[in-house]
C-alpha cells in the first residue's frame, strides 16, 4: 500500500536509496529488492526517467566490467557457450509456442514471452513488438512476466548454484541460459564470483545478438514492413574494453576502477528496475501467460543446468 507523503520526501528517500547503492552494503539482489519495495510504498518520484536511465546505466556498466576481463578467456566461453545458446533459442522458442498453445494465450504474447526467455527479455520482447504489432497490452503482459521471473531468478539462482556446488564457471554458463535479462544475470553472476562474472557476460552478450536473426525471421513470417531494428552496439564498445585490458595490461589499476564502479552501477540499475515494477503491472500479467513463463523458464534452466553439469 502506498505511503502518502510530499513529493520532496519521496525524491530525499529516493536518493539516498541511490547513494546507498553504491557504497558495498548494497548488493545488487538486495537493490532489486529495496527498489521494489520503494515502488509499492512510496512510489518512483522520477518514473518518467526511469526507462532511459535503466537502459543507458545498464549499457555503460556493462562496458565497464569489460575492463576487468580477458579477451581471450572470453573467446573461449564464447565459443563454449555457443552451442548452449542455439540449442536453449531453439528449444525455448518451440516450446513456448507448444504452452502457448496449449493454455490458448493470445498469440501475440506467448510469442513476446517466448521470445524474452530465448533471448534476453526486455530487450527481446521490445524488438519483436514493433515488427508483430503488438498492442501495450500484450507488450505489458510479456514484460511484466519477465520481469517477475527476472526478480526472482536474481534472488535464488546464487543460492541454488551453491547448494549444487557448481563451479565459478557452470554457475555463470547456467546465468547466462536461463536468466533473461542482462542486468540481473550480471547482477546474480557477480554474486557468485569474478570467474563467473566473465563467463556470464561475455555468453550473455554473445545471446542478445540472436536479437537479429530472430527480429528477421519474424520479419519473413509475418510478412508485414519490418521496423527498424534495435541492434545492440555496446557489446562491441564492450569488446573494445576487453581488448584495453588484455593487450593494454600496465594499466590494471585503472580497469579495476572502473570495473568497481560498473559493478556499483549495475547495483544501481537494478534498484531503478526494482523501483519501476509496479503491482498494476504485475496484476496485469494475469495466470495463464505467467504459467507459460514459468513452465518456460523452469524448463530451460533445469534442461541447461543438467546439461552444464553432465558435460563437465
Amino acid at each position: 500500500m502506498a505511503i502518502k507523503i510530499d513529493s520532496t520526501t519521496r525524491q530525499v528517500v529516493f536518493i539516498c536509496a541511490l547513494v546507498l547503492c553504491c557504497t558495498p552494503l548494497i548488493d545488487p539482489p538486495l537493490a532489486l529488492l529495496i527498489g521494489f519495495v520503494i515502488a509499492q510504498t512510496i512510489g518512483h518520484p522520477f518514473i518518467h526517467l526511469n526507462q532511459k536511465a535503466t537502459g543507458w546505466l545498464l549499457k555503460i556498466s556493462v562496458i565497464g566490467l569489460g575492463f576487468g576481463m580477458n579477451l581471450h578467456h572470453a573467446i573461449a566461453a564464447g565459443k563454449e557457450g555457443f552451442i548452449f545458446t542455439i540449442f536453449s533459442i531453439t528449444i525455448t522458442l518451440l516450446f513456448g509456442w507448444l504452452f502457448g498453445k496449449w493454455f490458448k494465450i493470445d498469440g501475440k504474447t506467448s510469442f513476446l514471452i517466448s521470445s524474452g526467455t530465448a533471448i534476453c527479455g526486455g530487450s527481446a520482447i521490445a524488438a519483436v513488438s514493433s515488427i508483430v504489432k503488438a498492442n501495450e497490452k500484450q507488450m505489458s503482459v510479456a514484460l511484466g512476466t519477465i520481469f517477475i521471473l527476472n526478480s526472482l531468478a536474481l534472488l535464488i539462482f546464487p543460492s541454488i548454484g551453491h547448494w549444487l556446488n557448481m563451479t565459478q564457471h557452470q554457475f555463470g554458463l547456467w546465468c547466462a541460459i536461463a536468466i533473461h535479462d542482462t542486468s540481473s544475470v550480471v547482477g546474480a553472476a557477480a554474486k557468485y564470483g569474478q570467474e563467473a562474472l566473465q563467463i556470464a557476460t561475455t555468453v550473455k552478450l554473445e545471446r542478445a545478438l540472436w536479437i537479429i536473426p530472430l527480429c528477421l525471421v519474424t520479419a519473413f513470417f509475418v510478412k508485414g514492413e519490418s521496423e527498424k531494428i534495435n541492434i545492440p552496439y555496446f557489446i562491441g564498445l564492450f569488446i573494445v574494453a576487453m581488448c584495453f585490458s588484455t593487450y593494454f595490461p600496465e594499466y590494471k589499476i585503472q580497469y579495476s576502477f572502473i570495473e568497481a564502479a560498473a559493478k556499483k552501477g549495475l547495483t544501481v540499475t537494478l534498484l531503478l528496475i526494482g523501483a519501476g515494477i509496479s503491482l498494476k503491472t504485475m496484476k496485469s500479467v494475469g495466470v495463464k501467460p505467467l504459467v507459460q513463463g514459468v513452465l518456460l523458464w523452469l524448463f530451460i534452466s533445469v534442461i541447461s543446468i543438467t546439461t552444464i553439469m553432465l558435460s563437465e
